[in-house]
């Protein structure tokens, strides 16, 4: 197999794994903690929210590498997109299809996201503009009441032995869990 068609396939698990364990090495070696929910916050102390609220009053020049992290995630989001990725459809079972097709899903597979929901039409609907803005919302409240987002709490929490984390990943799992397999279809057959 060529070296391009090597990257433009889905890395295993031991190498993206392994990958993931060298960045969390160097975050412990240089004791910095890796969440991305926490740049909001280091984004909003930049412009002066310190000056409305206590929250963002803390030393955010501490925190410019997650930002530049978080930049390098999209721009790799983006090469990996562009370049890297073969084709638009998506590898699902048989059976997950005919489910989705189902939930009014049209042409699941096709494409990374279904264009039904994630496309701007479909933002113009009520419907889906009301469970983006209160998912939002809710995924907002989550990362704050839980201190901090999926990202920080599985890899770098986890990783620190930090037994919030694990309650908060579980809690993760469960709460996807339900929506997946009763909130969200009955949304989308509303």
């Amino acid at each position: 197999m060529e070296l391009v068609e090597w990257i433009r396939q889905p890395w295993e698990w031991y190498v993206a794994g392994p990958m993931i364990s060298v960045v969390m090495f160097l975050l412990l070696y240089f004791g910095k903690e890796f969440g991305v929910s926490g740049n909001l916050r280091t984004m909003c102390s930049i412009v002066g929210a310190g000056k409305v609220n206590e929250f963002f009053r803390f030393d955010w020049k501490g925190q410019v590498w997650n930002l530049v992290f978080v930049l390098g995630g999209l721009i790799g989001g983006y090469i990996a997109k562009t370049y890297l990725t073969a084709s638009e459809a998506v590898g699902i079972s048989e059976a997950t299809i005919e489910q989705l097709k189902l939930l009014g899903i049209e042409n699941p597979g096709a494409t990374y996201l279904p264009a039904s929901i994630f496309s701007w039409e479909s933002l113009a609907t009520p419907k889906y503009a009301l469970m983006l803005v209160v998912g939002g919302a809710l995924v907002g409240f989550g990362t704050r009441y839980a201190g901090g987002c999926t990202s920080g709490h599985a890899i770098s929490g986890l990783s620190n032995l930090q037994w919030p984390s694990m309650v908060a990943v579980v809690g993760f799992f469960i709460g996807g869990l339900l929506m997946t397999h009763f909130i969200l279809p009955y949304l989308l057959t509303v």
